[in-house]
């Protein structure tokens, strides 16, 4: 038996398929069109594809991807993959597929996936956050995705940089219609925007003792540390996971549990921070454990 995730991306989509161990029996990409009915036909071409090879069909399926369907219309909001906003993704996914479809946040989704095999595996309640193009994150309790009451648990990266300083203060302006979101402080572009090359290169000239580039990442750790602070104060979780392009910058994990204990309220800080075991693999794989193995009674 096996279990079908979908991770809609704003470049890419993947269908994957895994078994019961989460071993991955199909893997397929294409690229994530730009208009909705677009959309709706490569998740289907894409499903197809990844039955075929696994050589299984299922009944359900689950997706991952920016956003979340509103508890109150049903439509789609805050997906900065904006063609979904204003539509019911999952049911007209549903009958695209015609099977059932169960939709979460991509962050949420990293969160399932760390929370159940991976770097958090050992933690009942799992903060994982997403630092890639754009900042998002997922909690994870117990094994299962806390989306809270009003179905947008998790949504860090529109919250506000705390403790701003003059300098940061207001904030740029994000495509969310707010100011100073933390999207704009500790995303891939915003490190690369502060640096004034690509990420990766400003992050070896660091390494090879470049004044300016090693600043740069100096505030970006400290900015970070702060986002994360206020998380620990709410939520305390257990493990902290880091998945995206920046979470391959291995300094964070060196650094950050430092630059986070002076600003928690409270006397000792001990929560690890890892990197997501499964990588660009989690968005897909958490999808999948959207639905268990066997059939709902």
């Amino acid at each position: 038996m096996i279990r079908i995730g979908v991770d809609f991306g704003g470049t890419k989509i993947e269908a994957a398929a895994l078994d019961r161990d989460g071993r991955f029996q199909a893997r397929v990409r294409g690229p994530s069109p730009g208009d909705y009915e677009g959309a709706l036909e490569a998740v289907r071409g894409l499903v197809a594809e990844a039955e075929r090879q696994a050589g299984a069909t299922v009944d359900r399926v689950g997706v991952g991807g920016p956003g979340s369907p509103s508890p109150a219309s049903g439509l789609m909001r805050g997906a900065n993959s904006t063609q979904l906003n204003g539509h019911a993704f999952p049911q007209d996914l549903a009958r695209v597929l015609e099977r059932e479809v169960r939709y979460a946040n991509d962050a949420n989704c990293l969160a399932l996936s760390e929370a159940t095999d991976g770097a958090a595996a050992d933690g009942r309640v799992v903060f994982a956050a997403i630092l890639g193009t754009g900042v998002g994150a997922g909690i994870a309790v117990d094994g299962q995705i806390l989306e809270g009451r009003n179905a947008f648990a998790g949504e860090w990266g529109h919250a506000p940089l705390p403790w701003p300083t003059r300098v940061e203060y207001p904030g740029p302006a994000c495509w969310c219609g707010r100011q100073g979101c933390l999207e704009l402080w500790v995303s891939g572009p915003a490190f690369a925007r502060d640096a004034g090359q690509p990420a990766e290169a400003a992050i070896e000239a660091a390494r090879r003792g470049d004044a300016y580039a090693g600043a740069v990442l100096d505030q970006y750790v400290d900015r970070l540390a702060r986002g994360l602070a206020v998380v620990c104060d709410v939520l305390d979780p257990e493990v902290i996971v880091l998945g995206g392009g920046m979470s391959n910058v291995r300094e964070l994990y060196e650094r950050l549990p430092g630059a986070i204990a002076p600003h928690v309220f409270s006397d000792v800080f001990e929560t690890p921070i890892r990197q997501a075991v499964h990588g660009d693999s989690s968005g897909v794989r958490g999808a999948a454990w959207l639905w268990p193995l066997e059939p709902v009674p």
